[in-house]
């Protein structure tokens, strides 16, 4: 359930005064919000939002070269009420600018690419109507395309939802070296399984299935995928995905797997070594961290999208 009006205002005023601020990017992207929210809220309590998924991993993607006056990031629940925050920020900041920290050329949101578009209410005057045409000019052939990014300051993922980011291609050496060796279905954990896997379940994702005519035009700068139906699309990624010799159209062909295919299943899957105690989802966020990591330290390629759409703001 959305934030209601009264939330909203509750919530936008609680960012406003954030002296911590002041002179700084502010980006507002999904996460939990009622840790923060309910009760009396502090300086305090939204200071841990930033330890909230999705904003502890979008903090952790920062270039590692930006040391003063990095972004603040506040979590603001789903993807209606990022976008709802945002707009509702910029109003009560022009309504009382002498009680407000918010440089409004710093304000920005992430939010996650779905199947399901999310539009932006007309009364904004934002000049893309929903996530989806933010997608279509913010990205191209599965990269950020550097000459548009200006014009954006609502962000959508480029692939589908945050957790596609923890099973890109170029991640399998930061798994093969982490500390506790990752599993997959009780086997050390190999991303060519798993790309098989979700391959495999295309044709029982209903979802996919319901959005496919409107999302496929993601992914036509893979040739040889038929989109025309979900079947054909997963026939044509497997047998284009095996026959592939080529390592660079092979990691596109696994981009636009994760730009259709949701990819949160199979990340809750991936747990650490059987002979240790920690709790899977301590494993998981320790992983993810190590991954941001790994983004943080390479932010000058458009086809890893959040940090390198972060190392735009601090050129």
């Amino acid at each position: 359930m959305g934030l209601s009006s009264e939330e909203l205002q509750q919530h936008c005023q609680q960012i406003l005064k954030q002296r911590r601020i002041l002179n700084k990017f502010v980006i507002l992207c999904e996460g939990p919000r009622s840790n923060s929210i309910q009760g009396r809220p502090s300086p305090q309590s939204y200071k841990r939002m930033e330890q909230l998924p999705d904003a502890n991993f979008y903090n952790a993607c920062i270039p590692n070269t930006w040391n003063q006056y990095r972004p603040q990031f506040f979590t603001c629940g789903d993807r209606k009420d990022v976008i709802d925050t945002y707009f509702n920020l910029l109003e009560l900041h022009n309504q009382d600018i002498n009680n407000s920290y918010l440089n409004p050329e710093k304000l920005f949101a992430i939010v996650d690419l779905d199947n399901q578009i999310q539009n932006i209410i007309n009364e904004y005057d934002y000049k893309f109507s929903d996530t989806e045409e933010i997608f279509k000019h913010l990205y191209e052939k599965g990269k950020v395309n550097k000459e548009n990014i200006k014009e954006h300051r609502i962000w959508v993922t480029g692939l589908i939802h945050k957790e596609a980011y923890f099973l890109t291609p170029e991640l399998q050496s930061v798994f093969d070296n982490f500390l506790n060796t990752p599993t997959y279905e009780g086997n050390k954990l190999s991303l060519e399984t798993i790309y098989m896997k979700m391959a495999d379940d295309i044709t029982s994702d209903v979802d996919l299935q319901d959005y496919l005519a409107k999302v496929s035009h993601r992914i036509d700068y893979c040739t040889g995928l038929d989109c025309s139906e979900i079947k054909k699309l997963c026939n044509s990624w497997k047998y284009e995905f095996k026959a592939c010799k080529n390592e660079l159209q092979k990691n596109e062909l696994i981009y636009s797997l994760l730009t259709l295919k949701k990819a949160k299943n199979y990340w809750k899957q991936i747990k650490p070594p059987a002979d240790t105690e920690i709790h899977p989802a301590r494993f998981r966020e320790q992983l993810s961290l190590e991954i941001a990591k790994f983004y943080s330290e390479n932010t000058s390629n458009p086809k890893y999208h959040i940090s390198f759409l972060l190392n735009y703001l601090s050129n």
